[in-house]
């Protein structure tokens, strides 16, 4: 096969890519990026060197780049986005480009060949769960967005269905719960948390900190994209989350500073953000009907992240610098 991956220079678009050029080395991959804040070619060392890889530095939102990177791919996996809540609080327009008009050129591109079309989502999109209700999201979940990010995603969740609806697309969609891992840009709680912590600095808790999510690891994430693509029914969307039960913010701080020899006095509590979604917790009952299940615990991948931050400090430090 010939895959294109937008975004393929971000956190999890990378990963996607290291990890599908080793377990299917005879694909060829095309990565469409442009290379933003959160795009990094040093994400992609390990597979630069590979002749059935290639990279173009380019704009979902620019036709020409689109139809460039599209030519003979068999399938788009589509992760390009702007993700970052607080960002999107200020950057509303950036968000609603990127999210809602990127994805439609892309979509634009692919009726032309009928081109396969998996959509990487966010369980955000279903908006907030009570903080002790106990539910969790699921495929059939209203989708009831907080903030200018979710609602963008949300937006481009509905082009997609309705490409597929009007254009006979082949589409998947999945809506994934919060990613960590390597490669992720500091900027998120779980590497900021770590950054903060091997630096000696206060790591910043919004509010009261007893926001509870589902953490989901990304290496996971990425077997979960190629069980959609090989097993998943067209047109259908699949909820991806890590956990069976959801975590709230303060305790991944204190398991972070637990696991760095930290007391627990290393964080402070900062001003909340507007309208900041209480819990998101996720079913993926469906998804495992296929075969998929997380592969290990919260602690264990939570130590695999937090020593790979240790054993690349250059890597994060480099990033912080041009902040």
């Amino acid at each position: 096969m010939k895959l294109l991956i937008t975004g393929g220079a971000g956190f999890i678009g990378s990963n996607f890519v290291q990890y599908w050029s080793k377990k299917h080395s005879e694909d060829k991959i095309v990565i469409l990026d442009k290379l933003t804040y959160a795009g990094n070619l040093e994400n992609l060392k390990k597979v630069e060197k590979n002749k059935n890889y290639s990279f173009i530095q380019g704009d979902i939102c620019n036709k020409e780049d689109v139809e460039k990177a599209m030519t003979g791919v068999d399938v788009v996996i589509h992760f390009a986005a702007e993700t970052h809540v607080d960002r999107s609080l200020y950057s509303q327009g950036l968000f609603a480009k990127t999210n809602v008009i990127g994805t439609h050129v892309l979509l634009e591109e692919a009726i032309k060949n009928k081109t396969r079309f998996h959509h990487i989502s966010t369980d955000e999109v279903f908006g907030s769960l009570p903080k002790y209700s106990g539910e969790k999201f699921n495929e059939e979940t209203t989708y009831n967005p907080k903030n200018p990010y979710s609602q963008s995603k949300a937006q481009s969740d509905y082009l997609v269905k309705l490409y597929h609806q009007e254009h006979d697309l082949p589409i998947t969609i999945s809506n994934c719960s919060n990613n960590y891992g390597p490669y992720q840009y500091p900027e998120k709680l779980i590497p900021l948390a770590i950054t903060h912590a091997i630096k000696g600095k206060k790591i910043p808790v919004y509010g009261n900190g007893l926001y509870f999510r589902d953490w989901l690891y990304v290496e996971d994430h990425c077997k979960a994209i190629e069980v959609i693509l090989k097993k998943g029914k067209i047109g259908e969307s699949y909820c991806v989350g890590g956990l069976e039960k959801d975590v709230n913010n303060i305790e991944i701080v204190f398991k972070i500073l637990d696991f760095l020899d930290k007391d627990h006095s290393h964080y402070e509590h900062v001003a909340d953000r507007p309208n900041h979604d209480k819990r998101y917790s996720v079913d993926w009952s469906k998804l495992k009907k296929l075969g998929w299940k997380p592969e290990s615990d919260l602690e264990t991948y939570l130590e695999k992240t937090i020593k790979w931050y240790v054993d690349n400090q250059k890597w994060w430090e480099k990033l912080l610098k041009k902040k």
